[in-house]
């Protein structure tokens, strides 16, 4: 099924279990219906199985949506004080489609007390109390946690809820045949001697394998070692970058919990690095791969050239908690950590052009296929050993596949039979009983995200006493002794704490550029970037690249 047809029987409102093998756009697919249900004015309950996918999905964990927490099972009672909790009741009244990324971690008795709260909550007989429920994910990948632990396809609530199960199809990672075959037989448990000849072909000792790749381990601590051991080795000045956070704090802790980029961040030049945000407009994704060429003289932005040979400066990017169309929680980091190695877990979602992989301390099903399909090709993997499960996948999933892919196919074409006014009349009645619009909502402008800048906190905080003195910027720039650019990036800080007030920044920014905002404000709406130097030729040098991060930061804070 292709990522298309799936959306189609997405918008008609049923649920759905979205899967196919690594690299088939699960995760694309989930956002692209998430972003249809908002043009109609439905805001989706994003969530997933753990802190990681949640936080690429702009979302929480199912857990905590549920308010569940860790518990394993529960009692009457339990289930009464949480279905009285008054967000968990808001949260589970409002919603309308429940989505679920990564099911395969997510323990089938968690499944099952989700659809107890949605029930008790709704008070509604119907799986998970009428909600639509997307689950995503694909099982042949890490399994739940616990020896006792059983997929979510086996709590009977799976049945009941009557998924429509749209596997995909086409393959967006791979495009090499060998290596997706092999792939394909780790998969099927078909893994034979000619497939182990390919995979030892491509063994490499570590101190000969590539330097500034991503090496993936299995363990943190193999992880942690090799990062801190690389970035001691590299001469020079470390620059450290600080996540900053403001919203709910047990949705900022499950922010920074899921968030790949650390809490602080050191770099030097020359450290391989990778990306842990998708920026497509400034060309890069999770994943991509570079390296610290130097730091912007004024912002102490990182200078990143990555493998195709472009240049990017990267500037702090949000992770943000939505529930209902609102930010509940927030945290701006440099979306980069350090990428001599990282963990399979923290890998899964990722492409990459190489790796140096470590399958020899493996513990679980699927642990070897999730690292090995990161790579898009066998030419770069780099493996440096395995062990007896690292080309294993769960011994159930064989033939439990077989069904989902049937199961697909019948309803792939059973839905082909129906006449697409039918289809189209079932997609705007499920638009209206949700509660949205048939026509798409205007858009409307969201200013790129400011964020922070790296150095000690103490700097932000002599800005700010100079700010509260009531001096101008240009006179906290001779007093400090640093450029404009610099204080501007402290503002910018100070901001994202809520350490300055509108009219404090009112009146450092002044009339004069007040009076422009809203130009510059509609060219960024127009241009959609947030790259300044786009906003800068637009206007032909009529505005400094300072009078547009002002503005940038006026329109960032005013649309709080």
């Amino acid at each position: 099924m292709t990522q298309e047809q799936a959306l189609e029987i997405l918008k008609t409102g049923a649920n759905v279990f979205l899967t196919g093998e690594p690299g088939s756009g699960k995760t694309h697919t989930v956002n692209q219906y998430a972003d249809y249900l908002r043009e109609h004015n439905i805001q989706p309950a994003i969530t997933a199985s753990t802190g990681i996918a949640a936080t690429h999905l702009n979302g929480i964990t199912i857990h905590s949506w549920a308010g569940i927490g860790i518990k394993e099972n529960l009692s009457r009672k339990e289930l009464e004080k949480i279905a009285k909790t008054s967000y968990i009741k808001k949260r589970v009244e409002k919603a309308k489609v429940l989505i679920i990324d990564e099911i395969s971690m997510l323990e089938a008795g968690t499944f099952t007390m989700v659809d107890l709260v949605c029930r008790k909550v709704r008070d509604r007989k119907e799986p998970f109390g009428g909600l639509q429920v997307v689950v995503s994910g694909d099982f042949f990948q890490l399994p739940p946690i616990g020896s006792q632990a059983e997929f979510a396809f086996k709590s009977p609530v799976w049945k009941k809820a009557n998924f429509a199960v749209c596997y995909l199809t086409e393959q967006y990672r791979q495009d090499d045949e060998d290596f997706l075959t092999m792939l394909s037989a780790i998969r099927s448990n078909s893994f034979n001697t000619q497939h182990l000849q390919n995979i030892q072909s491509r063994i490499i000792e570590l101190d000969k394998s590539p330097k500034d790749i991503t090496r993936i381990f299995s363990h943190n601590a193999d992880v942690d070692m090799v990062n801190g051991q690389e970035l001691n080795q590299l001469p020079g000045k470390a620059e450290f970058f600080y996540m900053f956070s403001r919203g709910q704090r047990n949705f900022v802790e499950s922010l920074k919990k899921g968030c790949l980029s650390p809490e602080t961040l050191e770099l030097k030049n020359d450290a391989c690095v990778m990306f842990t945000k998708n920026n497509l407009k400034e060309g890069f994704v999770n994943g991509t791969i570079g390296k610290v060429i130097g730091f912007n003289e004024e912002t102490n932005y990182p200078l990143i050239k990555i493998t195709s040979g472009e240049e990017i400066e990267v500037s702090p990017m949000e992770w943000t908690v939505e529930e209902g169309g609102s930010i509940k929680a927030r945290i701006s980091q440099v979306p980069l950590r350090l990428a001599w190695a990282i963990t399979i877990h923290k890998s899964q979602g990722m492409s990459l052009e190489g790796a140096v992989i470590d399958l020899q301390k493996t513990f679980e099903f699927g642990q070897g296929y999730v690292a090995l399909s990161r790579v898009r090709r066998l030419s770069g993997l780099y493996l440096l050993g395995y062990n007896q499960k690292a080309f294993l996948t769960h011994p159930e999933m064989k033939n439990q596949d077989q069904i989902f892919r049937e199961q697909s196919r019948k309803i792939q074409e059973s839905f082909a039979l129906v006449p697409k006014e039918k289809v189209f009349k079932k997609q705007n009645d499920f638009l209206l009983i949700c509660g949205g619009t048939k026509d798409k909502k205007k858009p409307t402008f969201v200013p790129p995200v400011v964020g922070t800048t790296a150095g000690k906190v103490s700097t932000y905080d002599k800005t700010l006493a100079l700010i509260n003195e009531g001096k101008s910027i240009e006179e906290i720039v001779k007093d400090r002794g640093f450029t404009q650019g610099t204080i501007i990036s402290h503002l910018e800080n100070l901001v994202l704490r809520e350490k300055i007030s509108y009219e404090g920044l009112e009146q450092l920014i002044g009339e004069s550029l007040l009076a422009k905002i809203p130009e510059i404000g509609q060219v960024l709406r127009e241009l959609d970037t947030d790259k300044l130097s786009t906003v800068f030729e637009k206007f032909n040098g009529q505005y400094s690249y300072n009078e547009l991060r002002l503005a940038r930061l006026f329109l960032s804070f005013t649309s709080e």
